[in-house]
């Protein structure tokens, strides 16, 4: 087994030699620029000739010089990117997320790491705390602020005591306070809410960098109660070695890039977003809980990761199919004892969450359906459309998958459909701003659906989560000038608005691209609801479309 990497310099170093890497030295506003720089290479080249992107020097729109480079596009632009960070090849990836999730090593705890090179506490914190970190937006033009992308958030479960890390957005409100957007079924939102039960804030830590199976892990579906660090171990072969936080009692990657301490409140909640999401549409504004934060340490040379989110393709797509398959399979052909399964392909156009389709050797009737209520039953949020297919049918081919389904399927027979799903930013739930979160992720006390159902949208949507056209049209003036690749752009390739768009949001974006965000963070300060829950069902902002 090829040696892991240790941190974020070897991976660079190894995409760089593979030809991975596009080193930006020009310039670049991480605010206008960075962000629609690199996904026009997801509206306009095939996935094998997309690269992992540098940028050296970084300002905002009030023209501040940040000493952090930035780099996006690392862990799974594409396939073979996610490749390299595993250190295996593409055909191999099966083989190492098999031994994470069966074989996982515990961490090491050591005595001390590079991740606490620079320390930030107390007076220094409170001079420009987040400030330090170049943040990019994400989608200029409709995001009300930056936002972390890569962030791995880690918690412990209040009563056990054990482990989690899972990857989360990270809205900045200020200089020493975020948001962070929390579906009621995610491990850390039970961990808030076993806390706010208990009467007792929630510690937790914002890792940025490091080995990248930990950022592999973050993003997936691991059962609640392992800790993810662990499977990262089991995939790298070796144990990941973890130092002691400063301000909290919880422990990080030595070898991490940045990390943020801090305590959650579990008093009150405060409105968040909107942001551009996996779905295409940007998210609508939700009541979430804020992290206060207590200390950041980070390395002296530190590089800030980000990962491209927003409409599909995009990285956050890639790195949740490449981890999401692999966990499905593990999950339906060991944990279920359905041995003939072959593979599980989620199609990125879902998101990389709605439409899964499962490969299997058919040996007796049941078998499919064995398949298809394990999988529907996994996670209550993920998989919208299940479909079985025979192993000769490639289940990564649109066309094969419709082939099968054409003259393999008969509907009266062998279609269901199936009540008690939960939703994740799923806009044909519900129209948008007219109904709880709670009553959005559950409607109508049956939940929604398992379901092929016209894909139309019957009301008005949020904008289609691109940065807009005049940033997408900058930034492609730049790609030329850089001698990038040509594009060949697919529509669409820049964000526009689909009748639902409260003129709040449009104001806030626009005070995110004069660097103005940290207003959006002092008045959504002032509408924190003391006592309130995850769960509550008026979680949400109700409003009417416009």
């Amino acid at each position: 087994m090829t040696q892991p990497f240790r941190d974020v310099r070897e991976h660079v170093a190894v995409l760089e030699r593979a030809g991975k890497l596009v080193r930006i030295t020009r310039e670049i506003n991480k605010d206008t620029e960075l962000m629609p720089l690199v996904r026009l290479q997801y509206r306009g080249l095939p996935e094998e000739e997309r690269r992992a992107f540098l940028f050296e020097r970084v300002t905002d729109v009030k023209g501040k010089r940040y000493q952090m480079p930035v780099l996006v596009g690392s862990l799974a632009a594409s396939r073979q990117i996610y490749a390299l960070g595993m250190r295996c090849r593409p055909e191999e990836i099966m083989e190492r997320w098999t031994a994470g999730l069966r074989h996982p090593i515990e961490p090491r705890l050591v005595p001390s790491g590079p991740v606490q090179e620079v320390v930030l506490e107390g007076a220094a914190l409170e001079r420009e705390g987040l400030g330090i970190l170049p943040v990019p937006i994400s989608t200029p033009g409709f995001d009300n602020g930056p936002y972390t992308t890569a962030t791995h958030w880690i918690t412990k479960d209040p009563e056990t005591g054990i482990r989690n890390m899972g990857n989360y957005r990270s809205q900045l409100k200020g200089k020493t306070f975020a948001g962070i957007f929390v579906h009621p079924s995610q491990h850390i939102g039970l961990h808030w809410e076993k806390a706010r039960k208990k009467g007792m804030p929630l510690q937790a830590a914002l890792v940025i960098g490091g080995p990248p199976s930990i950022a592999y892990t973050a993003v997936a579906k691991v059962p609640f109660g392992v800790d993810e660090l662990a499977v990262s171990g089991g995939i790298d072969g070796e144990p990941i070695e973890l130092v002691r936080c400063r301000t909290v009692d919880l422990e990080v990657p030595a070898h991490a890039e940045i990390v943020v301490e801090g305590e959650m409140s579990t008093e009150f909640l405060e409105p968040e977003a909107p942001f551009g999401e996996y779905c295409g549409y940007m998210g609508d504004r939700v009541l979430n809980p804020v992290i206060q934060v207590t200390g950041i340490t980070h390395r002296r040379d530190a590089i800030y990761l980000a990962i491209t989110s927003q409409s599909p393709p995009s990285e956050s797509s890639k790195i949740r199919q490449v981890a999401y398959e692999h966990v499905y399979l593990k999950h339906l052909k060991y944990d279920c004892n359905i041995p003939d399964i072959r593979a599980v392909a989620i199609h990125e156009s879902s998101g990389s969450w709605q439409y899964l389709v499962i490969q299997l050797r058919r040996t007796h009737g049941a078998q499919p359906w064995q398949a298809l209520h394990a999988a529907v039953a996994f996670d209550p949020t993920i998989g919208k459309i299940i479909i079985v297919v025979d192993e000769d049918i490639d289940p990564w081919d649109p066309d094969s998958v419709n082939w099968a389904l054409s003259f393999r399927m008969m509907p009266h027979r062998d279609l269901r459909v199936i009540r008690g799903k939960a939703t994740m930013l799923d806009h044909s739930a519900a129209p948008p701003g007219q109904i709880s979160h709670v009553g959005l992720t559950f409607p109508d006390l049956e939940g929604t659906s398992a379901v092929l159902m016209d894909a139309t949208r019957k009301w008005g949507y949020p904008p289609v989560s691109l940065p807009g056209r005049e940033f997408m049209e900058a930034a492609l003036k730049i790609w030329q000038e850089e001698g990038l690749p040509a594009l060949q752009l697919k529509a669409p390739w820049w964000g526009y608005e689909l009748g639902y768009w409260p003129d709040e949001f449009r104001q806030e974006a626009e005070l995110a691209l004069k660097g103005e965000h940290y207003r959006t963070g002092e008045k959504l300060q002032r509408q924190r609801r003391y006592g309130a829950s995850l769960f509550d069902p008026d979680r949400g902002e109700h409003r009417e479309g416009r």
